[in-house]
C-alpha cells in the first residue's frame, strides 16, 4: 500500500459514498433553506441563525472536500476471493489475549470505517499494524498506553 493510497472494504467505500451523495444534495439543499430563513430575519451582524448556518455549512463543505480527496485514493479490498494464510484488509481475525486468556474477534478495515465498539480496526491501528501480513500461531505484541500487550493469532477468516 503506498502512504497515498486508502484501502477500504467494499461495504466501507459504499457508506463513504452514500454519505458523500446526501451531503451533496440533501444536506445542501436543507442548509441552503436554513441560510435563507436566517437572512430573512434581517441585520446579520447580530443574527446568531445566520452565523450559526454558515458555521454549520463551512463544516459541510469541509466533510464534502475530505470525503471527495478519500475516494479519489481509495481503492477497495478483494475479500470475495481473499486469502486466509495472512490477515489482510477484510480479514477478520480471532485472537487471544495471553495475559487474560481472553478470545477477540476484529475485521480489519480501512481507517475510514474503524469502529472499534463493533469489532472494526482499522490497518492503520497499532493492532491492526501488528497483525497485517501475519499468519495463525503468530504471537504480536502492541504498545499500549498500558504496556505492551501480547496476542496469539487463532484464525483469520474472509468474512
Amino acid at each position: 500500500m503506498s502512504n497515498d493510497e486508502l484501502v477500504l472494504t467494499r461495504e466501507g467505500m459504499n457508506k463513504l459514498e452514500e454519505e458523500l451523495e446526501f451531503l451533496k444534495t440533501v444536506k445542501r439543499r436543507e442548509m441552503a433553506e436554513r441560510i435563507k430563513l436566517a437572512i430573512s430575519y434581517g441585520d446579520l451582524k447580530e443574527n446568531s441563525e445566520y452565523h450559526s448556518a454558515k458555521d454549520d455549512q463551512a463544516f459541510m463543505e469541509t466533510r464534502i472536500l475530505t470525503l471527495t480527496n478519500m475516494l479519489k485514493k481509495a481503492r477497495v479490498a478483494d475479500v470475495d476471493s481473499l486469502d486466509t494464510s495472512s490477515v489482510k484488509v477484510g480479514s477478520t481475525v480471532v485472537l487471544n489475549d495471553i495475559e487474560f486468556a481472553e478470545k477477540l474477534q476484529y475485521k480489519i478495515v480501512g481507517p475510514a470505517e474503524a469502529d472499534v465498539p463493533n469489532n472494526k480496526i482499522s490497518y492503520e491501528s497499532p493492532l491492526g499494524k501488528s497483525l497485517m501480513g501475519k499468519s495463525v500461531g503468530t504471537i504480536v505484541k502492541v504498545d499500549a498506553p498500558v504496556g505492551i500487550i501480547q496476542y496469539e493469532l487463532l484464525e483469520i477468516k474472509a468474512q
